[in-house]
């Protein structure tokens, strides 16, 4: 397999992994936790599920940025020579900068959650009235940032099929004449 199509597998993988894995917990798990049978078991079956998650979505997560340094690397002479490129590449690292940032905090805030084993919950990113108060504080920074991380990487799932048509050899020969004819 060459480097170009290894990296290329490794990006896209590791991004549909990211991408998919959290927007199915954010639609199912947290929403399908509070069928648990006390609400006291609600948030220890949303933090069992994320837990499991996190490895896996951290070897996705590698495995998009090492696919994504191996794809920048070929492609800084398409990012001087074809307009609209360079700008692409900005507005994918801009993108997977804010994922990064955002999964990370989303981690930080889960194992808040997850310290406290057996909290009463509505879902995982529900409080009821007798949450804690930093558990329902971090349950609802989750409830929005859930969104935020498949929001961001199903942009870079975007911005990665309009790259993807960069390559045809009619747009690199547009993007050249655009670059030398401003």
């Amino acid at each position: 397999m060459a480097k170009s199509t290894f990296s290329h597998a490794l990006h896209d993988l590791g991004l549909a992994a990211w991408f998919g894995g959290t927007l199915a917990n954010a639609v199912a798990l947290n929403a399908a936790a509070a069928e648990a049978d006390d609400p006291t078991r609600v948030g220890a079956v949303a933090n069992a599920g994320w837990d499991r998650w996190t490895p896996v979505n951290a070897a996705a997560i590698g495995a998009h940025l090492v696919g994504s340094l191996g794809l920048l690397s070929r492609d800084v002479p398409r990012m001087q020579a074809q307009q609209g490129v360079g700008s692409m590449a900005a507005l994918k690292t801009v993108l997977t900068v804010g994922a990064l940032g955002t999964t990370a905090y989303s981690r930080v805030l889960g194992r808040k959650v997850s310290a406290h084993a057996a909290v009463p919950a509505e879902s995982g990113t529900d409080p009821t009235a007798s949450t804690p108060r930093e558990v329902a504080a971090a349950q609802k920074q989750l409830k929005a940032l859930q969104w935020a991380v498949p929001a961001m990487t199903g942009g870079l799932v975007v911005i990665a099929a309009y790259a993807s048509e960069q390559y045809r050899v009619s747009e690199v020969k547009t993007g050249i004449v655009q670059r030398l004819l401003p």
